[in-house]
């Protein structure tokens, strides 16, 4: 799957620069991520659990990043293992540009993602159709955290990237 968009991001290049390697904000924009810990310089440790279809899993994995030219493009790249569920790897490559007129910053992405195992099973047109929603889903999350609307990214609309109501988190997590 291959999906090319961008976002014009009202916020100065240099803070969504410095935005795009905080492990805080990344961990607050991928759809599900239960925790990232890590640098951009080696690389970031995630946890994310996600439901696709009927497979619902708890990926870990690894994010890295590289071929970075500050402050205006980088490359993203991720791989998880889901256990029985199978493995998701994938990757943005990301260039900033500056908006005409000083009105913010054009976020440009490319993704590219890949499924094996069971998930792998469950069809083309669903993996991807679940892969561009997690794109769009992260890169709208991330939009709204650096433009200041960091209190209900990604949180509060009650649905995961596969369009599943969430679950309510048990008492005390």
């Amino acid at each position: 799957m291959q999906l090319n968009d961008h976002r014009d991001i009202a916020a100065d290049r240099a803070t969504v620069w410095a935005a795009l390697f905080d492990p805080a904000i990344l961990c607050r924009c991928v759809p599900g991520c239960q925790e990232m810990t890590g640098s951009a310089e080696e690389g970031f440790e995630a946890v994310v659990t996600q439901k696709v279809g009927p497979v619902k899993a708890t990926f870990r994995g690894q994010v890295s990043l590289s071929d970075i030219e500050a402050p205006e493009s980088c490359t993203i790249s991720g791989e998880g293992k889901g256990g029985a569920a199978g493995f998701a790897k994938g990757g943005a490559k990301v260039r900033l540009s500056e908006i005409d007129g000083g009105a913010g910053t054009r976020l440009e992405y490319e993704v590219e993602a890949k499924v094996g195992g069971k998930l792998a099973q469950l069809g083309s047109r669903l993996i991807d159709g679940f892969a561009k929603k997690m794109a769009d889903q992260f890169f709208a999350n991330f939009q709204d955290v650096v433009e200041g609307g960091q209190d209900g990214a990604g949180e509060g609309t009650g649905e995961n990237a596969g369009g599943e109501k969430d679950e309510p988190a048990a008492a005390g997590s």
